[in-house]
């Protein structure tokens, strides 16, 4: 079941959702500090809110969200960076992406064996993808009040297989959101400093699961799947921006 782009933009735009976006910018800052001019980023999913950083340090960024679920013009200030594709088959040409950042994509997936395939494909070598996921054993996957609690949770050896038989090798992993998923104003006021003082504690039980991966530089074989024609996607390239979708807020 995917989460459709009215119900993530208006949690997003919820408090507790704009902590969210404050607690997974500054995770997402330290775990790729710093991303090279020269590089193509490709967004799969609804991974917008965390984008803003690096829009004036990569060479070209995309973000491709699925047709199932919607897609919003971003950013808000500037030529759109967004397009709808069948995530299955993915609009890009095989090794032209640097670097994939996903959320709010795989665990709602129809097909997520194809839309990994895919991910793999459109890779360079070497090229890394960072997966973000809900954890199966945090709460935010419990609680259907954040889109973290939609789709099929994966617990860490889940995703670590799913990846390894697609041809990644895992680098690292990380456990994000260890505060609550509460609209208590109190909770929300101190979520920043439960994050970085208490979650350290507890980090298995952190509310998602973020594994970075790169290709391997042979090809896996892939077991066969059905999937649509590859005709039947929106075809976008790097440099070309994709076709909007619909105006969003953030910046």
């Amino acid at each position: 079941m995917t989460t459709d782009v009215i119900e993530l933009r208006e949690f997003y735009a919820s408090p507790l959702g704009k902590v969210v976006v404050g607690v997974l910018r500054a995770r997402l800052r330290r775990a790729w500090p710093v991303a090279a001019s020269d590089e193509n980023v490709l967004a799969v999913g609804y991974v917008i809110p965390l984008l803003r950083p690096y829009l004036s340090e990569v060479k070209r960024l995309v973000s491709v969200m699925a047709g199932v679920q919607g897609g919003v013009y971003w950013p808000s200030d500037g030529a759109n960076l967004v397009g709808l594709a069948d995530l299955r088959l993915l609009p890009f040409a095989d090794d032209s992406v640097d670097r994939v950042v996903m959320m709010h994509a795989l665990e709602g997936a129809e097909d997520a064996n194809a839309v990994l395939k895919e991910v793999w494909r459109v890779l360079k070598g070497e090229g890394k993808a960072l997966i973000i996921v809900p954890n199966r054993r945090g709460c935010w996957a419990h609680s259907d009040k954040t889109p973290f609690g939609t789709g099929q949770p994966y617990s860490s050896d889940q995703l670590k297989n799913a990846l390894k038989d697609h041809g990644f090798i895992i680098d690292r992993t990380w456990k994000w959101l260890h505060f609550p998923p509460v609209q208590s104003k109190f909770l929300l006021a101190v979520a920043a400093a439960w994050e970085k003082y208490v979650g350290w504690m507890f980090q298995g039980m952190g509310g998602i699961l973020v594994m970075e991966a790169r290709k391997q530089l042979y090809a896996p074989v892939f077991t066969k799947s059905r999937a649509p024609s590859r005709g039947l996607a929106l075809h976008l390239s790097f440099p070309a921006n994709p076709l909007p979708a619909g105006r969003d807020s953030y910046r």
